[in-house]
């Protein structure tokens, strides 16, 4: 008889109910006093899901563990303008198209308005600082090419008047606050260029940092700058093959750190969702190299995990790319048993939220 092909995984297979007052509008008053939950075992038999807090990290991990963040900046991306009609419209900029030559450079952007704009219609978004539409959004959910024109260069202007991208469910009657531009941001944040933050780094101090390295417990750093790839909602129905691809960069000191990581017997814990899929793409084949490129990775479950041991992340938004990865790399099942029982402990879900510390499941020897 011939092979048996697997049904396609949809996207309602990737589903929970979240209270709405579970959704962290702030973040907790010190970065690592956010709670983790550690996932031990088959949680679906029974509750093996240890309360504990980020401040316990280095308890939690073993000397000689190799710990691998994103270092990517978020910039203020989101803008806010006038349509030549005058109705107002929003631009998320999620990556350069081209260099800012005289004043000028092309941007994608995911834009938001009553009526979008055509092709060659202009948007003002501030004294000396416009834009005119090159490609309108695509039907498909591609993403719109402005050139935005600001006297004094585009970058300077997108600081002056671009705002914190905070994702929506994070409620700001008049727009991000002070704090927002501090605690959307990671302490290891290096490389400018993401329009959302990779939040599991956000819970990190540098007084943590200095206790990790007092238990042993190495870091090295990946860029991965996020955009539509990590936060675009998917559609309904069977789970898409790519995502949006987003620019990547592995050094070559991280790479021998993981390398040197493994042949101590240590295990490469990765900070994010966004530094699995950074470490998996690249060494999708095995082999782990230092180099950079575009990332369009879509890890669902039956995907074969061969640079990540251990997952830190938050709670991540019930039918996301997020969440079919977690459940990828700890088990469908076990994961949305985790979600429950996180929701019935009272953990607070998302960007501002808690974490969860996780093995891989099925178990698998260490490589």
């Amino acid at each position: 008889m011939p092979p048996t092909v697997p049904e396609p995984l949809h996207l309602a297979e990737f589903d929970y109910e979240l209270p709405p007052g579970a959704i962290a509008q702030r973040p907790s008053a010190q970065r690592d006093e956010a709670r983790l939950m550690v996932v031990e075992g088959d949680v679906t038999a029974r509750p093996l899901c240890d309360d504990r807090s980020i401040h316990d990290l280095p308890e939690l991990l073993r000397p000689g563990d190799l710990l691998v963040v994103n270092d990517t900046r978020v910039f203020p991306a989101r803008l806010t303008g006038h349509k030549e009609t005058g109705g107002r419209i929003e631009a998320l900029l999620t990556a350069p198209d081209s260099d800012d030559v005289s004043g000028r450079q092309r941007w994608k952007a995911i834009l938001g308005a009553s009526r979008m704009p055509g092709a060659g219609s202009a948007i003002v978004f501030g004294s000396g600082f416009a834009a005119v539409v090159i490609q309108p959004p695509g039907a498909g959910g591609e993403a719109a090419i402005l050139e935005l024109r600001a006297d004094g260069g585009v970058e300077a202007a997108i600081e002056r008047f671009g705002q914190v991208p905070l994702p929506p469910y994070i409620e700001r009657g008049n727009g991000p606050e002070a704090e927002d531009r501090g605690r959307y941001q990671t302490i290891f944040a290096r490389e400018r260029g993401a329009a959302a933050a990779p939040t599991a780094g956000l819970h990190f101090t540098p007084e943590l940092v200095a206790r990790l390295e007092s238990a042993g417990i190495a870091r090295a750093a990946v860029t991965l700058h996020v955009g539509p790839g990590t936060f675009q909602p998917l559609r309904d129905g069977p789970l898409p093959d790519r995502l949006h691809a987003e620019f990547y960069r592995i050094p070559e000191a991280t790479v021998e750190a993981i390398h040197r990581t493994r042949r101590s017997g240590g295990s490469v814990v990765a900070v994010g969702t966004t530094t699995v899929r950074t470490l998996e793409h690249a060494g999708r084949d095995g082999r782990l190299c230092p180099g950079e490129g575009w990332c369009d990775l879509f890890i669902r479950p039956g995907f074969a995990f061969r640079q990540t041991d251990r997952m830190l992340t938050n709670f991540h938004l019930p039918r996301s790319s997020l969440l079919v990865l977690v459940a990828a790399f700890a088990g469908r099942d076990r994961i949305l048993a985790v979600y429950r029982e996180a929701i019935e402990r009272g953990y607070r879900f998302y960007s501002y939220g808690d974490a969860t510390l996780l093995d891989p499941w099925p178990p698998r020897s260490h490589p």
